[in-house]
């Protein structure tokens, strides 16, 4: 696909949180019946409980570390928090999910207050079992920095969505469509 026309780089999310990369797995999240697209909207009543997450690769010995952030936190037009760390699970061995991994920081539900903020799920390949450890804080988390730290290389997958508060108030999108 194209960069121009790659959801990842027209929402953003490369640049904001990680750099161009090769999908290599599969990635599979969803919350309840509804999949995760790049782009979807979900309300965060939809959104409270964690998302199931399928995982593609070889084998059950590959493992994954799979990271939730919200990089426009607290809002689109002033990400001073960017980025903000929702979910961290560790050790998810391939063509298994999350449940079979180790959750290292809990899911924490997308409540955003002011505009549209994206949630990007960004799944690495880890080079051994209880390599990545929890990171001191939720906020100001960085995601190049924690894969440059443990060694997880670029992303092998990654997709986002999009939120905002139910009533619909608190800004416009700031990045284009």
């Amino acid at each position: 696909m194209s960069r121009e026309r790659d959801p990842l780089v027209v929402g953003r999310v490369i640049g904001d949180v990680i750099d161009p990369f090769v999908r290599t797995t599969t990635l599979g999240v969803s919350y309840g019946s509804r999949k995760v697209t790049n782009g979807r909207e979900f309300k965060p009543s939809q959104v409270v409980n964690q998302p199931r997450v399928e995982v593609g690769g070889h084998d059950l010995r590959s493992l994954y570390t799979l990271v939730m952030v919200d990089p426009d936190a607290p809002s689109p037009s002033e990400p001073n928090l960017r980025e903000y760390l929702q979910w961290l699970v560790t050790d998810i061995p391939g063509t298994t999910g999350a449940t079979f991994g180790q959750e290292v920081i809990s899911y924490e539900s997308p409540r955003p207050t002011l505009g549209i903020h994206r949630f990007v799920f960004v799944l690495f390949l880890q080079l051994g079992r209880q390599t990545v450890y929890t990171p001191g804080w939720r906020q100001n988390f960085n995601t190049r920095d924690f894969a440059e730290l443990y060694n997880l290389g670029s992303p092998v997958a990654a997709v986002y969505f999009d939120c905002q508060r139910e009533s619909g108030s608190g800004g416009r999108r700031m990045y284009p469509m």
